[in-house]
């Protein structure tokens, strides 16, 4: 998802170095030239220096107490990190409400198809100035992959835009207006997602909702028992919505059993009694006619009202050889028994589904409390059962743990190239420890937006974390060359915070002009970069503050005030 930000940022950092050491020198030189003059500090630099260099010698001569401050604002910023939600991307707004409708397993298409046109008549009589058309899919399609039986429908609601709105004003207050119309069909589950949200949700853990709490084992009565335990504790964890269990019952058969020695009394085999039920209930093929040169088989079969109960099914005579007729209820025990509609498996395993959807948490947090308040129950389950989650925070773990070890990695390749390009482990560890600082901007700017810790804001901190390493090379490469040039320390690092304010302090403010129209934006797709920009944004003005105050602090900390060569 992010390849295309890489990829852009590396060709322009290709091709800015190019430019920086050919063209600009070339035009340095002409404008020197046709100018002649000493360029002078422009009003905003005066007035810069005029507060930086005090608060600069004031944190000298406190040098401890700055690093307690510093420290502080860490553990602060560490406390806030905590408390931020976690998610894998923040929710797109796609312009459009998907709605998953689950009625009863013996459902036909017929009433199906009639009750979503029902719903759509009604959504969008009481919604007109919200709704701008509702697309209803019935079933699968007869060449599909989606496993949908006629009992569920997918209904696609297209939105017209929000200054439109009438009964709403924003779209989480609209899904609860149509979760309360639908009140009225009763019989039904609704779960509201969104369109592509869907899809995705169900390529990842093969359901249609955010969350997926999958049970595993071999008896389907252990299984919907432990669901049904498992559901309320879901529905009363805050965020919590469309906790459904996945319906495998409800599905109505007869069953039949055999009384042997009563059909051995009357000389009758099995093999006639099932004949009879196949051709009473299901209808069998008597005979075939062509249509326009294609065979139609004749099926026949009781009527509705014979074949409508296990009562009526025992009324029905079955011809004995010995030249009388029996009623099939003196020969067979017939009731009317629950069955499951379904059995599902994965990984060879039968399954049971636990699904719900969150909405005004992070996936993150939810997951983890949820995890708590199911444990006594996933540790009191019997030998061979297990619960597995999945849903949307498998990505956010699968791409965290990526990072987890590219991140690192690049760090230690940053530290070994300033290593050697410095010659200085010390200057080197003086760059690195820029880091931080820049990272504290980054958690208070989420904190204070209430933004969630996401893939996206992750790399606004990759993003960050290389902008800082920039501007500490900028200023401790310089302290460096002054020190060789024969300076002290401390007279050394002020004149390298006067020299380098313009350049750290241009290319900053450049950039968060640039971002600034990006972190107000509220555009499709504005959800995915906000969370991004929000951390540079925050990373970058905390970077540039403390590493004009702190790090010259630092610096003098750790390098003697003497004059000559840093290199160690």
């Amino acid at each position: 998802m992010f390849k295309p930000l890489a990829m852009t940022i590396c060709l322009a950092l290709l091709s800015s170095l190019v430019v920086s050491l050919t063209v600009v020198p070339a035009l340095a030189s002409m404008i020197a030239k046709r100018t002649g003059k000493e360029l002078h500090q422009n009003p905003f630099v005066r007035l810069f220096h005029s507060i930086h260099m005090p608060v600069l010698r004031l944190a000298m001569k406190g040098r401890w107490i700055t690093i307690a401050i510093v420290a502080s604002l860490m553990v602060g910023s560490i406390s806030m990190f905590r408390q931020l939600g976690t998610e894998f991307l923040p929710p797109l707004d796609e312009g459009a409400i998907a709605i998953n409708i689950v009625r009863l397993p013996t459902a036909g298409l017929d009433g199906s198809v009639i009750q979503a046109q029902e719903i759509e008549n009604r959504l969008i009589d009481r919604f007109a100035n919200e709704i701008e058309t509702i697309v209803s899919k019935t079933g699968r399609a007869e060449i599909s992959e989606d496993p949908m039986g006629p009992e569920q429908t997918d209904m696609m609601i297209m939105l017209k835009p929000e200054d439109q709105w009438e009964v709403a004003t924003t779209k989480g207050e609209l899904v609860d207006k149509i979760e309360q119309e639908l009140q009225a069909f009763p019989g039904i589950r609704p779960a509201f997602s969104q369109p592509i949200a869907l899809r995705v949700n169900e390529l990842i853990s093969g359901i249609k909702s955010d969350i997926a709490i999958k049970i595993f084992g071999e008896d389907i009565d252990v299984l919907l028992e432990t669901a049904e335990r498992i559901a309320p504790i879901i529905a009363g964890i805050e965020g919590a919505r469309d906790v459904a269990i996945e319906r495998v019952s409800g599905f109505s058969q007869f069953e039949v059993e055999l009384d042997r020695q009563a059909m051995a009394r009357h000389k009758i085999n099995a093999e006639t009694i099932n004949d009879l039920l196949e051709a009473a209930v299901a209808g069998k093929s008597a005979s075939t006619l062509y249509e326009n040169l294609w065979p139609v088989d004749i099926v026949v079969r009781l009527p509705e009202h014979v074949r409508a109960s296990a009562e009526t099914l025992k009324s029905i005579l079955i011809a004995s050889p010995a030249g009388y007729s029996v009623p099939l209820g003196e020969l067979v025990r017939v009731r009317q028994v629950d069955a499951p509609a379904r059995i599902t498996r994965e990984d060879s395993r039968r399954r049971l589904i636990v699904e719900c959807n969150v909405r005004g948490r992070d996936m993150g947090g939810f997951v983890a409390e949820a995890q708590n308040a199911l444990a006594d129950i996933e540790d009191g389950l019997p030998t061979g059962y297990r619960l597995v989650w999945g849903g949307q925070f498998e990505n956010q773990k699968r791409a965290m743990r990526r990072l987890s070890i590219v991140v690192p990695i690049v760090i230690l390749l940053i530290f070994v190239l300033l290593i050697s390009a410095l010659g200085s482990l010390r200057s080197a560890v003086l760059i690195m420890v820029n880091l931080p600082f820049a990272v504290i901007g980054g958690i208070t700017a989420m904190y204070l937006l209430g933004i969630h810790l996401s893939v996206a804001a992750t790399i606004g901190f990759i993003a960050v974390l290389g902008v800082a390493v920039e501007d500490a090379l900028v200023l401790i490469s310089f302290c460096d060359q002054l020190r060789e040039m024969g300076m002290q320390t401390l007279e050394a690092v002020y004149e390298a915070c006067r020299l380098r304010v313009r350049p750290l302090i241009m290319t900053t403010m450049t950039t968060l002009l640039g971002l600034l129209p990006m972190l107000y934006a509220t555009g499709s797709g504005s959800e995915i970069q906000r969370p991004l920009v929000a951390v540079i944004f925050g990373g970058m003005i905390s970077s540039l503050i403390l590493e004009l105050v702190v790090l010259p602090v630092l610096y003098v900390l750790a390098t003697p005030n003497e004059k000559g060569s840093t290199k160690t």
